[in-house]
C-alpha cells in the first residue's frame, strides 16, 4: 500500500501505545522519543535496569516510564509494556526498538495497513524490499534465524526478529512472553500464531547507524538469536 506521510497522526493515533523496552541508550533515546510524539502520543519506556540514567532521559522526553530495578531481559520488558498499555485501554501497540534503527514512517504505514485491511498482527520485514543493508554476515545469519523460526513455529516470515510490529488489542492480550533474552521474539511469534489471528508482512528499513555499529549490535544481537534458537 501506499502511505501518505502527511496524514494526521497523534488526534488518529490515540488509541496506539507505542511500547519500547529500554536498556542503556541514554545517548538517543531522547531523539527517538521526539521523532514519535508527533505522531504517537503516547510512548511507554521500559526501563530494564539501566545504569546510564536513561530512564530520566526517556521522562524528560515526554514518554511514559516504567522501571525494572534490574535487567531482566528484553521479553520482560515488553511484557510489562504490554500490560501498561492494555490497562490504559490500547487498541493497538507498537514494539519499537530504542536504539534508533527503526523509522517512524514505516510503523505509521504498518498501523495504517492493521486498520484498513482489519489485520489484528503486522510484522516489520527488512528484507521485502532492497532499503536495508545488514551486511553479508548479519543476513546470512538472520536469514538462517528465519529458516529455524519457521520450521520450528510454523509460520512463513520473512523477517521473524525484527522488533518493529503491531499488535492489535485482540491479540496482545493472548501474549504471555516468558523467555528473557533474545528468544522472546521466537516465543511472541509462537504466541500470535497460536491466537490463529491474520497475520501480514510489511516491508519497513532497518538503519545500521555509526551509533548501533559502535555498540555491537548489528551482528551480536543476530547471532545472539540464533544461539537462543538453537539452545530453547
Amino acid at each position: 500500500m501506499t502511505f501518505d506521510p502527511a496524514t494526521p497522526g497523534a488526534l488518529a493515533n490515540a488509541d496506539t501505545w507505542v511500547v519500547i523496552p529500554l536498556f542503556n541508550e541514554a545517548t538517543v533515546i531522547g531523539g527517538v522519543i521526539a521523532d514519535l510524539l508527533p505522531v504517537f502520543p503516547n510512548v511507554v519506556c521500559i526501563d530494564d535496569g539501566s545504569g546510564d540514567g536513561s530512564g530520566a532521559v526517556a521522562r524528560a522526553a515526554g514518554a511514559h516510564l516504567v522501571t525494572h530495578p534490574i535487567n531482566l531481559g528484553q521479553g520482560a520488558a515488553l511484557q510489562t509494556g504490554f500490560a501498561y498499555a492494555l490497562e490504559r485501554g490500547a487498541g493497538y501497540v507498537v514494539t519499537f526498538d530504542a536504539d534508533g534503527q527503526h523509522r517512524v514512517i514505516d510503523a505509521q504505514a504498518m498501523l495504517a495497513r492493521s486498520r484498513a485491511e482489519d489485520v489484528p498482527i503486522v510484522f516489520g520485514s527488512r528484507f521485502l524490499d532492497d532499503r536495508t543493508k545488514p551486511g553479508l554476515l548479519k543476513k546470512i545469519v538472520l536469514k538462517t534465524a528465519v529458516w529455524v523460526t519457521n520450521l520450528t513455529t510454523r509460520t512463513r516470515l520473512t523477517d521473524a526478529h525484527n522488533g518493529l510490529r503491531v499488535i492489535r488489542e485482540d491479540a496482545l492480550r493472548r501474549i504471555r512472553l516468558r523467555q528473557d533474552r533474545m528468544a522472546h521474539g521466537t516465543e511472541i511469534v509462537v504466541q500470535l500464531g497460536r491466537t490463529g489471528l491474520p497475520y501480514v508482512e510489511e516491508p519497513v528499513e532497518v538503519i545500521y547507524s555509526d551509533y548501533s555499529k559502535a555498540k555491537g549490535q548489528s551482528l551480536l544481537n543476530s547471532v545472539n538469536i540464533l544461539v537462543d534458537l538453537i539452545i530453547r
